[in-house]
This record gives structure tokens, sequence and C-alpha cells, in this order.
């Protein structure tokens, strides 16, 4: 599921796929995005670039058809690929750089960059 919060600039998507679950948020006005694998007890942050990523008025439109192309698509597609590298776990000044959303669902946990 997907839920666009066009007054703060978030994104949130909700994947519910057993081992593969995962949260993820978009966040345009710190940007960058957070992702949480569920199965991994990790969280994943990268920049946003915009060359790669749909602008927040863009994505829902995206997100639309997406859903009605479904069949076209299969469902195991990744658009991020991680690297297992050095974690660690946040401080406050990462917490100021990501934004109190990142802050909310990687609290805890190693974080990737």
């Amino acid at each position: 599921t997907m839920t666009i919060h066009s007054e703060e600039h978030i994104v949130d998507v909700h994947v519910r796929s057993g081992v593969y679950s995962s949260d993820t948020i978009f966040d345009y006005t710190h940007g960058y995005i957070a992702t949480r694998l569920f199965s991994r007890n990790a969280c994943f942050i990268m920049k946003i670039k915009k060359e790669y990523i749909p602008e927040l008025r863009e994505i829902g439109h995206l997100a639309f058809e997406r859903q009605t192309m479904k069949d076209v698509y299969s469902p195991n597609n990744v658009w991020a690929q991680f690297q297992a590298g050095n974690s660690r776990l946040g401080h406050l000044k990462d917490w100021i750089l990501y934004g109190k959303h990142i802050e909310n669902l990687c609290t805890g946990l190693p974080l990737y960059e």
C-alpha cells in the first residue's frame, strides 16, 4: 500500500509479502529514502537522486499506472539493490539530517547508507 502526504512531502510504502515485507519512507523535504527490511532487521538509507526517483507529484500517477497494469509486471521486481557494508546506529545528527519520519522508521536498527 502507498500513502502520499502531500502537505508533509512524504510517501509511505508498505509491502506485505512474507519474508520480503518492508516499509519505505520517501522524505522529499530532507531528500532521503529509508527502507526497513523486516527479514534483515535493518534500515537502508539513500539520497534521493532526481534522475532516478520520481517527483512527489508524479509518484501517485505512477502508482496508479502500476496498479492498472499489474499483470504486466512481476511482483518480484525490485527498483533498488542494497549491498552489505558497514552499519551503525543512528545518532542525533543523523535524525536531524534524515528527519523525524525516517527516525521513527529506523530508530534502534542498524543503518546502512
